[in-house]
């Protein structure tokens, strides 16, 4: 591939051609009549959240605002690091605790804001930002649809209406006025490396007038109909700029794995992937600030080829699975006797091979504890919903022009065989309960209210026992189960090659070992745990935990262990982490299939349309 049509002119563009710069506004008047910025204005994620049509468009309708006050954390009990997406087709007592884009965008306080992701509706995103401060908030609009003719692009860069692009009209009269009222707005166009990839990594940096920033990553694009599905959400604090320039954060010493200081290192080397040109005034700008306080892990994808061999971890970031692997590699699980299970959760599966998928699995299975003492190996298990649950989700079958995986050739069906003794449901409620005599179904102890949100959030936890009452780490991230995504296996050179942006977090119990030996477990319905929580009562998990004693891990880094014995320490902190679907999980049963795009659906979802596939007339 040439990268002649996307790293000339095209690199960096402004939205406009009117007339810059704007007026600077830390000269205006703060204290003008504007009620927004005359109101409290921290922290961001407490505003009321206003409901959007799917054209991005304001409506005059206010929801409530359902947060609880269990964001606020109590002796024991830290609230979950990652949270949900407010989901505006769900009844407002789902919405405890959740994070719109709203919510995160609308603060007056916002002077410059850097948006990475791979779709992008402008004028949604503009009407996410405070009303008063609109015209005069700085917006970088990172993306990677370098071709001319690519529909994204011209979303992005011309803003062209929806109906123009479909009718290919050339009138661009209505783009031209969205361009003038936009006209702090700029748009910058990744340099893809690889002819496959996409820049799918999904992010936002702020920069506020109170001399704080704030990092963002979340799971959805910029469109309005991804946050009427489930997304995940992750914020650090507001981040303080540094108060000595010679800080200890900028040296190349190997800091702590999860500490800001190498989230900084991390962050810092993702962005300068881009290029000066792209975001060296980003990098330079997030270097002044003190990320200390941050406590969780970067897990990122760059495009191109990374030698193993020559990469010395501690010293430049990894990407893709060894970066993950690395961070795994510094994770102690909380108990070398119980049989852990890893759940992964994506909207989207690619062709991958079984070979793949095993070396995958084996990166997941990685943890500190592994060359000092054998432990069961995890069990694993694939979230991903069927026609039924997208057809009675939110959106219905719109949902499901978002997840993706193939079912229909024979390569394709046989990687569903590979992965069918692991698929579980999203929802886990199909409409025809299994015959007599077949599997039962389980009952549901914990319910994470996501049941009608399609999936478009990507997660992937290690929960320490069968009874997936702990956690020993838990990851959100851009990235789907792809080789795209993760990286390729090692080829003879030593080299792994990644076709994609993505980027993620990853976060585990020990991270909050300041507040007292900690445990992270799971909590639904909002982000503070309780004092006690039940455990997920699986019939199977006892039968698993015997059957697999003998199965262990025995390979793994050599690193100093906390419990040599493999003895469970006593927590007395309680780290919650927001579930996105029920506990305990409902396999799927024989005979029933993924949902698949392109396959047409007959059977009307809840709105009364039905699915006429992809790719068919």
């Amino acid at each position: 591939m040439s990268s002649n049509g996307h790293d000339s002119d095209c690199e960096v563009t402004d939205v406009s051609t009117a007339a810059r710069p704007l007026k600077d506004p830390r000269r205006a008047s703060i204290t003008s009549n504007s009620p927004s910025l005359g109101s409290p204005i921290s922290p961001p994620a407490f505003r009321q959240s206003e409901r959007h049509s799917d054209n991005g468009k304001e409506n005059a309708t206010m929801r409530p605002a359902t947060y609880s006050d269990s964001q606020t954390p109590s002796p024991g009990r830290v609230p979950s690091p990652i949270h949900l997406s407010t989901v505006k087709g769900l009844a407002d007592s789902t919405n405890v605790d959740t994070v719109s884009l709203r919510d995160i965008l609308g603060d007056p306080l916002i002077k410059e804001c850097w948006l990475f992701n791979y779709l992008i509706d402008v004028h949604f995103v503009m009407s996410q930002v405070d009303e008063d401060t609109r015209g005069l908030v700085q917006v970088k609009i990172v993306h990677g649809s370098w071709k001319e003719e690519d529909a994204n692009r011209i979303n992005i860069e011309v803003w062209k209406p929806k109906e123009c692009v479909q009718s290919r009209n050339t009138d661009h009269s209505g783009a031209q006025d969205a361009a003038k009222k936009y006209n702090n707005v700029q748009v910058i166009t990744a340099y893809m490396a690889e002819m496959y990839g996409t820049h799918h990594s999904k992010m936002i940096i702020l920069f506020r007038h109170d001399d704080t920033a704030q990092v963002n990553i979340v799971t959805g694009n910029f469109i309005a109909r991804d946050w009427s599905m489930c997304q995940a959400v992750w914020r650090s604090p507001l981040l303080p700029l540094q108060t000595c320039p010679t800080s200890p954060q900028d040296t190349h010493d190997p800091f702590p794995m999860g500490s800001g200081l190498r989230f900084k290192r991390d962050i810092l080397s993702y962005l300068n992937s881009y290029g000066q040109r792209r975001t060296g005034s980003l990098t330079a700008e997030l270097r002044r600030y003190d990320l200390s306080s941050i406590r969780a892990a970067l897990v990122a994808s760059v495009p191109g080829k990374q030698n193993l061999r020559d990469t010395d971890p501690d010293q430049e970031t990894l990407w893709g699975w060894p970066g993950l692997r690395h961070v795994l590699r510094s994770v102690g699980p909380k108990s070398l006797k119980t049989k852990p299970h890893i759940v992964m959760q994506c909207s989207s599966v690619a062709s991958i091979s079984k070979k793949w998928m095993d070396n995958f699995q084996v990166m997941l299975r990685v943890h500190k504890s592994m060359a000092l003492s054998p432990s069961p190996r995890p069990a694993f298990s694939l979230i991903f919903p069927t026609a039924d649950e997208i057809r009675r989700s939110v959106d219905g079958y719109a949902s499901g022009g978002s997840i993706h995986m193939k079912t229909q050739t024979p390569a394709q069906r046989k990687q569903l065989e590979v992965l069918r003794p692991i698929l579980c449901h999203w929802a886990g409620d199909e409409k025809s309960n299994p015959a007599p005599g077949k599997i039962p179904q389980k009952p549901i102890i914990h319910q994470a209210q996501r049941r009608r949100a399609a999936p478009h959030i990507k997660t992937y936890i290690r929960f320490s026992d069968p009874s997936m009452s702990t956690i020993d780490w838990a990851m959100m991230t851009s990235a789907n189960l792809s080789k795209q995504a993760w990286g390729e296996e090692v080829n003879g050179k030593g080299e792994v090659r990644i076709c994609s942006y993505e980027i993620g977090i990853v976060v585990w119990p020990a991270l909050w070992d300041d507040f007292g030996e900690a445990e992270m477990v799971p909590v639904f319905g909002k982000d503070l745990p309780d004092e006690d929580n039940v455990k997920v009562e699986d019939p199977e998990a006892k039968k698993q935990n015997a059957d697999n004693e003998e199965t262990t891990d025995e390979e793994g880094d050599k690193g100093a262990l906390d419990w040599r014995q493999g003895k469970e320490k006593q927590a007395n902190t309680r780290v919650g982490l927001r579930m996105p679907y029920d506990l305990p999980l409902v396999p799927y049963l024989e005979g029933e299939m993924p949902w698949c795009a392109s396959t047409p659906c007959s059977e009307p979802d809840w709105t009364g349309r039905t699915w006429p596939g992809f790719g068919t007339s």
